[in-house]
């Protein structure tokens, strides 16, 4: 979006920036009348986010904060000159922290090899001796390493978050718009959770739940990779009741030991 600075007309730098990469890449210097009425609003492409920067404050963010060396990579954990931990990167994406590809079907291996990596270094019992400045980067580091890492791992929170950085969100009381056999569907998948008698009753719903949640992934991986945002958006909120339903699979099966 533009974010207005001040109430007269000035010169500004207009940045362009990928929510999937969380760079920042100037657009134009040009004189932005903000006071006129007919600028008051001002359009975005869904996809993009438009900021307002001075050249300062752009360059500012990428020199450390300890030695001023020009920090080599965004977002940057440490510097690579004098190797002091850096403050977490305002709007890096969980995808670039993580140094995973933008993709639905991302590698959860590497995911988890890349997460592991990050935490042994971050980790705020290394810094425990370090000035209050770098205990401090150290924590929020680590708590956004960590937040990233729960967001990107599952298919469901994954898949939200994709839809998040292209401005889509799920809204509460999605049950309105689904489709009333889907529900009727869920209803009696959840009736029979609920009144399975063994195990195996249980274990076979929570197969079928499996299969079809597998399903699931594969249809939004390919709706999301031809750009249908909302087709995607529609398997998340299937994908959503059917892992609701998983999870009641795990606690009826826990009644039996």
């Amino acid at each position: 979006m533009f974010l207005r600075i001040g109430r007269s007309s000035r010169a500004v730098l207009l940045c362009r920036c990928s929510a999937a990469s969380g760079l920042c890449v100037p657009k134009a210097t040009r004189n932005v009348n903000l006071t006129a009425p007919k600028r008051r609003e001002l359009s975005y492409h869904p996809n993009e986010v438009f900021l307002f920067r001075t050249c300062s404050t752009s360059q500012a963010k990428l020199n450390c904060w300890n030695c001023k060396h020009l920090l080599d990579n965004v977002p940057a954990f440490f510097c690579n000159s004098c190797k002091v931990i850096q403050p977490p990167e305002e709007g890096a994406s969980y995808f670039k922290i993580l140094d995973c590809d933008y993709t639905f079907s991302l590698d959860t291996q590497k995911l988890q090899k890349r997460y592991l990596e990050l935490q042994r270094s971050l980790h705020p019992d290394n810094y425990s001796q370090r000035s209050v400045r770098e205990r401090e980067f150290s924590e929020s580091q680590s708590a956004l390493v960590n937040r990233a890492y729960r967001t990107l791992l599952k298919p469901l929170s994954r898949g939200l978050y994709m839809l998040q950085l292209e401005g889509m969100h799920l809204e509460e009381g999605t049950d309105s718009a689904a489709d009333p056999a889907f529900l009727m569907q869920l209803m009696e998948i959840n009736e029979a959770v609920d009144e399975a008698k063994t195990p195996e009753e249980a274990e076979k719903i929570g197969r079928d739940t499996r299969g079809k949640l597998t399903d699931l992934t594969e249809q939004i991986d390919a709706a999301l990779h031809r750009g249908e945002l909302h087709a995607a958006k529609a398997l998340l909120v299937q994908m959503k009741y059917y892992t609701n339903i998983e999870e009641k699979v795990k606690e009826k099966l826990s009644e039996f030991m």
